[in-house]
């Protein structure tokens, strides 16, 4: 029994996704090494910009970076030493840690969001048009929808979630 395999067309519109997404990946995690921040570390900062001055609970922030809780308190940790972030008590759960940006992660987030920012113009949005730009987003949307819809199991209910 032969593989299944994809058509050329198919195959052409893969392989450019992934060549495309490789090359935008890698050249903007370069332009934030140059500032020392990690793309991970990038994200879980700008996750706390977008929380505000009440910060966010660290298992959120697990699980909004789809990372293990070991893995996530290792990246945190890093940040904290490095005055990036830091944790406080939750109000409403003593047990609970809220995450908080600091003046000195929201400055250096403010400096990776204008490079990110330049990157992006450089590497994607100036080379499309808005029609370009709506197509891309109707895609993405349908694929994201189409994701959504088949993660649901059976009767409607979420499948269950690890808690690693």
């Amino acid at each position: 029994m032969a593989a299944p395999r994809l058509t050329q067309l198919e195959d052409d519109a893969w392989q450019g996704f992934l060549r495309t997404h490789d090359q935008i990946w890698r050249d903007v995690e370069a332009g934030l090494a140059a500032l020392g921040v990690s793309m991970a570390e990038y994200s879980v900062l700008a996750l706390l910009a977008r929380a505000g001055a009440n910060g966010m609970r660290m298992s959120d922030l697990a699980r909004e970076r789809l990372m293990s809780t070991g893995g996530f308190t290792r990246l945190a940790d890093r940040l904290e030493r490095r005055g990036l972030m830091e944790r406080r008590p939750a109000d409403d759960d003593k047990r609970g840690l809220l995450a908080v940006l600091t003046p000195a992660g929201r400055a250096l987030l403010r400096d990776a969001w204008r490079r990110q920012h330049s990157d992006l113009r450089r590497l994607f949005f100036d080379r499309l048009d808005d029609d370009d730009l709506r197509d891309l987003a109707r895609i993405w949307n349908k694929l994201q929808h189409e994701a959504a819809v088949t993660a649901v199991g059976p009767e409607g209910l979420e499948p269950p979630t690890s808690t690693v």
